[in-house]
């Protein structure tokens, strides 16, 4: 087994020498924000999507299409509004008068990326119409069901501090975003690189790094990367954790659960721990991998019950009194 884990280690540096490649060019354009490019290309070889929040100006927007840029994928920026039609999502029929037939004009859902800005503040009709994206990655329009392209990832962004005219997200819609991820503020020195670099005048460009074959190629090898029994019993119990703390002898957090994580949950933090490691050059997952992407795939499925709000209590709160409770193999 140790033989096959080293073999298997050194293919995986092998088909992820890609990844060093990709954050230095976007790093051309993007000064620090490595926690948001690591989250977004998990998201990729994981066919996934990714709720981002944080308050504006955090260079959200930039960096997405600057991966897009980065890798062989069409992009496609969507601002959701109050008055947003789901046509205006998917694409809708035109009538033609001199044929008399009925033609298909494809929306901006089509595309490889798709930044949703702002994804709530437009209604439950286009809450819908991105949910069947997302999940059987295909759009309806009229009788016809048309298939998305591959890669097809969704980046929602919401904004944390301005709910004036926001619809809350449905739990189930929620659910389907593989991760979320929390957009934090950059260092001083981080701020002073973003200051002068935004003084030139001519920006930078990036150039295009990784195409849809290494892409696959990645996909298929990550796949294979080993995970002992031990670790992957640990995810398990993290996530029925989120369900029954007791259970895993964590006291006094049942009260502030309404709702644990449901199996989608374990899937996925299987699938990115995979991914993490990947990332990492290893051939082989370790609990630390599951650490660190664990808030992230959790930290939207939790509910929590009236009286954590009454006390003030955060998800993040519980999580991190959860995985302080499970043991760590």
């Amino acid at each position: 087994m140790e033989q096959d884990v080293r073999v298997l280690t050194e293919m995986v540096r092998k088909e992820s020498a890609f990844v060093d490649r990709v954050t230095a060019e976007v790093g051309k354009v993007i000064v620090g924000q490595k926690d948001l490019i690591d989250k977004v290309m998990i998201a990729l070889l994981c066919k996934g999507h990714v709720l981002l929040e944080g308050v504006p100006g955090l260079a959200k927007t930039l960096t997405v299409k600057t991966i897009a840029s980065v890798i062989d994928a069409s992009f496609a920026r969507v601002q959701f509004t109050p008055d947003l039609l789901p046509a205006d999502l998917t694409g809708t029929q035109i009538y033609n008068q001199q044929t008399g037939t009925f033609s298909v004009k494809k929306g901006p859902i089509f595309a490889g990326i798709v930044l949703a800005d702002e994804v709530n503040r437009a209604p439950a009709k286009v809450q819908s119409a991105l949910l069947e994206a997302m999940q059987e990655r295909q759009v309806t329009i009229g009788e016809q069901a048309f298939k998305l392209p591959d890669p097809f990832l969704v980046l929602a962004t919401q904004n944390p501090i301005e709910q004036e005219g926001t619809y809350p997200l449905p739990e189930a819609q929620i659910d389907r975003f593989m991760l979320m991820v929390n957009v934090t503020y950059p260092t001083k020195e981080e701020e002073m690189e973003v200051m002068e670099r935004m003084t030139l005048n001519t920006p930078a460009t990036v150039d295009r790094i990784l195409s849809l074959a290494e892409l696959e190629r990645a996909k298929s090898v990550m796949s294979e990367i080993y995970m002992d029994q031990k670790v992957k019993q640990y995810i398990v119990d993290l996530v029925h954790a989120t369900r029954n703390p007791e259970e895993a002898g964590i006291k006094g957090l049942r009260e502030y659960i309404r709702y644990g994580a449901s199996p989608r949950a374990t899937i996925y933090l299987n699938e990115a721990a995979r991914a993490h490691a990947f990332l990492r050059h290893r051939g082989y997952v370790i609990p630390e991998d599951v650490k660190a992407i664990g808030f992230d795939v959790l930290r939207h499925r939790l509910i929590l019950s009236y009286e954590a709000e009454a006390e003030n209590l955060t998800t993040e709160d519980l999580l991190q009194q959860l995985f302080d409770g499970v043991p760590v193999p």
